[in-house]
């Protein structure tokens, strides 16, 4: 719709304008986001062919010049005979054609209210409140203690691994936090226009020295089985119920530059090593309950015609939308050519991102980045040879994973011949 309607974020008409980051993560071999491209890569994304042309040095991460970036697409898209672009704001969705509905995350507000009103307003997001995510094996479990709030569990077991602080932690780490850098929104209502249900730790931490220990961080019930007391603060970590392998960190969402956060969660007990996954952020971000809605080829259940690609989907990142992007232009085009649309195999990085979507539990659903995680787990016994090499272990998902889209796409060929 841009530039006849433009965004707060936006500062172009041009396509593919990338708002508050230059990067598309990493590029080192064997790793999540290295994975996602290189699969994208072989389905020929004209994204990635764009980025590559306007590549500027950024270390082990794949960056770009935004504008050139941007230029690139734009020039493609409007050379291409088969694509007519039309610049009007879409404010209806209707029966008598195929959707991909890619608006991403500051979609207008007369298609929001479209899409709400085919996705009932409930399952529709308009603010994301992201709490940190931690690699599971790196976190000091010699420290950190399972236990439930007063014992009480869903199923028996204790559902929280807990983080216990003593008085002197709690204020060193109050200390640190509120000297902590804060990230600089791209929208600059961001970093004022808080909900009170999900405030950033270091605004909790400015209303009172005890705030956080009778909020996120409340000890009560959650007494330390080693030391028979309570502790002075806990910090929670919850079990991510698809991504097995990993901890969120419950109530920790923050407004801390990536660094920063780094620096002052690894002052919590247990945490000290802890390898970041995802960091916390709070941020405007419309986005559907996917899991709620969508089928793993990324179509609404109720209206299969209608297809949602990138941030309103219900995933995090650049790259991420570029890939559910694709996924959903080629199944609507195989829906185009009256075929049934197949996802792409689960053990796909592609498939792996489209099931979470799709199949995460939709109660408290946030949107995600790529990693591991969401991969199916090597088998036990893998896992136990490999248990030390965890980048042997990286490298062996990657092949399984790239083995899995050459027979996905082999198949594809075979049934069109």
């Amino acid at each position: 719709m841009r530039p006849v309607r433009p965004t707060p974020a936006h500062q172009t008409g041009d396509l593919a304008e990338l708002v508050c980051s230059n990067s598309l993560k990493s590029e080192s071999e064997s790793t999540a986001p290295w994975l996602l491209k290189e699969e994208l890569r072989r389905l020929d994304s004209l994204l990635l062919q764009a980025a590559q042309k306007t590549r500027v040095p950024g270390g082990h991460a794949l960056t770009v010049d935004r504008g050139l970036f941007a230029q690139e697409v734009t020039a493609a898209i409007a050379a291409e005979p088969l694509i007519r672009l039309v610049r009007d704001e879409v404010t209806a969705l209707t029966d008598d054609a195929i959707w991909i509905v890619a608006s991403g995350p500051l979609t207008s507000g007369p298609l929001a209210e479209e899409i709400a009103r085919l996705t009932g307003s409930g399952r529709l997001y308009f603010y994301d409140s992201i709490s940190p995510i931690v690699d599971a094996e790196t976190v000091d479990t010699s420290i950190a203690y399972w236990a439930s709030r007063y014992g009480k569990s869903t199923d028996g077991t204790d559902d929280y691994l807990n983080c216990p602080l003593d008085r002197d932690q709690y204020e060193h780490f109050v200390d640190e936090l509120l000297k902590a850098d804060s990230v600089s929104a791209h929208i600059a209502e961001d970093n004022t226009c808080y909900f009170e249900a999900c405030l950033p730790i270091e605004e909790i931490a400015r209303r009172g020295r005890d705030t956080l220990r009778f909020g996120p961080m409340k000890p009560m019930g959650l007494d330390n089985p080693r030391t028979g007391r309570r502790p002075w603060a806990v910090v929670q970590l919850r079990q991510e119920n698809v991504r097995a392998e990993s901890f969120n960190l419950v109530g920790f969402q923050n407004h801390m530059k990536f660094g920063e956060q780094a620096r002052v969660l690894r002052l919590i007990p247990g945490l000290q090593n802890a390898e970041f996954l995802r960091f916390g952020q709070i941020h405007r971000n419309t986005y559907i309950n996917g899991p709620a809605l969508l089928s793993p080829t990324l179509q609404l259940r109720t209206r299969p015609e209608i297809f949602f690609a990138g941030q309103i989907s219900g995933v995090e990142g650049y790259v991420e939308s570029i890939a559910t992007g694709l996924m959903a232009g080629m199944h609507a085009a195989a829906l185009a050519r009256g075929e049934t649309p197949r996802p792409l195999p689960r053990a796909t990085a592609l498939g792996s991102l489209c099931h979470y979507v799709s199949t995460a539990d939709a109660k408290g659903y946030q949107p995600a980045n790529i990693t591991f995680d969401l991969l199916p787990q090597l088998d036990e016994a893998t896992r136990q040879r490999l248990r030390r090499d965890k980048k042997a272990r990286h490298a062996l998902v990657c092949e399984q994973a790239l083995e899995a889209l050459a027979g996905y796409l082999d198949a594809d060929r075979h049934a069109r011949v």
